[in-house]
């Protein structure tokens, strides 16, 4: 008897997993896309001077049991050679659900010269793909269905990305493609999972107010694999006066959700908590916490005294 495969169940799952979660597409959709520009483009690398840290963490389906979660984490930083402007960076992410887990670990690279008054930025990226299934944990009605997996598999795959960024005085625009090889992940020896290419485009603006210190600033991001679709639009007020930087706002995605988010700089870090709720599927209950937390730190080691430290997400 030729062996059954996974891959039309797996995708059925994630189906599923993207309804729960108000999630577009195989690859998480984060309420702060706009504090971790490089997770979706390599080319956000090195755009700032410091090394830039940021951590997040999402939780899924609120109120749901094996609901899971996300945790991303990255760092970049920029050098010069010579005349020419350079970034690279890491980062790593793992995003559970269910009996699932897919694991993200990447190095980035990115390339800054200027051009039109701005920065034009050309980022690539190296990824190592990770995918499992906790077939173990698995409750069967029939525990004989060659069709699911009754040990935990799990398979490795190389991929890559690439994007370009370009920013000019109060705006940038960037565009990204992910998964460019579109790997097949074989898991065991007789199942595997499709992983789609996914393309996106985010673009903000820094509007000032007549208000001292404070601005509105609005950013979208907008993803596609091919098939699915999604849109996020968000505004956020800003205030930022020396060491102070306080924000609040919200987002909308049509079909999907909305989001409020409140954060801050707080003793040099910067910290912003938000809650999705889904506008259909699971309704408004069965929404996303996410948190996430950010530091800077000025790398010119050529500067007498100490270094300073910073940590705004300033456009």
């Amino acid at each position: 008897m030729q062996p059954y495969r996974l891959t039309a169940y797996i995708l059925l799952c994630l189906a599923a997993a993207t309804s729960l979660t108000a999630r577009a597409q195989q690859d998480p959709a984060f309420a702060h896309y706009w504090q971790i520009e490089a997770g979706s483009n390599p080319a956000a690398v090195g755009r700032q001077p410091e090394l830039n840290i940021t951590g997040l963490i999402q939780s899924h389906a609120a109120g749901f049991e094996d609901g899971g979660s996300t945790i991303y984490a990255g760092a970049d930083m920029a050098f010069q050679l010579g005349n020419t402007r350079h970034g690279v960076g890491v980062l790593f992410q793992n995003d559970e659900i269910g009996l699932f887990s897919h694991k993200q670990f990447a190095l980035q690279y990115a390339y800054h010269l200027k051009l039109w008054g701005g920065t034009l930025s050309i980022g690539v990226e190296a990824d190592m793909l990770n995918e499992s299934v906790n077939g173990s944990k698995a409750d069967l009605g029939d525990a004989n269905d060659p069709a699911f997996p009754t040990t935990d598999i799990s398979g490795s795959k190389f991929d890559a990305s690439a994007g370009l960024f370009y920013a000019r005085k109060a705006w940038y625009v960037g565009v990204g493609a992910k998964h460019l090889t579109a790997p097949t992940v074989l898991l065991g020896e007789t199942n595997e999972l499709k992983v789609k290419s996914l393309y996106n485009l985010t673009a903000g603006y820094n509007i000032r107010l007549k208000i001292p210190f404070t601005s509105i600033v609005p950013t979208t991001m907008l993803r596609f694999d091919g098939k699915a679709f999604r849109a996020d639009l968000t505004a956020r007020l800003e205030y930022a006066r020396e060491k102070k930087h306080l924000y609040g706002g919200l987002g909308y995605s049509p079909q999907h959700s909305v989001t409020a988010f409140v954060g801050g700089m707080f003793h040099g870090v910067d910290l912003s908590y938000s809650y999705e709720a889904n506008t259909s599927g699971m309704g408004l209950g069965a929404g996303q916490h996410e948190v996430s937390i950010g530091y800077r730190m000025d790398l010119n080691l050529g500067k007498k005294g100490r270094n300073l430290h910073r940590s705004v997400r300033w456009l």
